[in-house]
């Protein structure tokens, strides 16, 4: 699996709703979000871009719960603790890749800025 470094130096982004597909419609491999059957490029772009801008403020969240979730496991304080070796097969990470996210998390968690931190702005 591709390693990213952890970022925090965007602002956080909010998601255009994600529209649910019926099963019938996700089965068809040509069928995404129903983008085919937009016929304006304009419309097409403008929601092709609000699709791209949900999925990586979703990707962003998820890395954080990933990385609060090995910050927790790493914990010296739990008696059934994980090594970052233990949590990098979990997660199909390198070690070294697992051990920033356990202090990415552990810094997440320490400021208050995790994934159910609300901004107010």
């Amino acid at each position: 699996m591709a390693e990213q470094a952890p970022r925090r130096e965007q602002p956080r982004l909010r998601p255009a709703p994600l529209l649910f597909e019926p099963a019938a419609a996700a089965s068809d491999p040509e069928h995404f979000f129903d983008l085919e059957s937009l016929d304006d490029p304009r419309a097409l772009l403008e929601r092709a871009t609000e699709l791209t801008l949900a999925f990586r403020a979703a990707a962003d969240r998820a890395t954080e719960f990933q990385a609060m979730a090995a910050a927790q496991l790493a914990d010296p304080r739990r008696f059934d603790r994980l090594t970052a070796a233990d949590i990098a097969e979990r997660a199909e990470w390198t070690e070294d890749y697992a051990k920033k996210m356990v202090e990415f998390g552990r810094d997440l968690m320490r400021s208050g800025e995790g994934p159910g931190h609300v901004d107010p702005a």
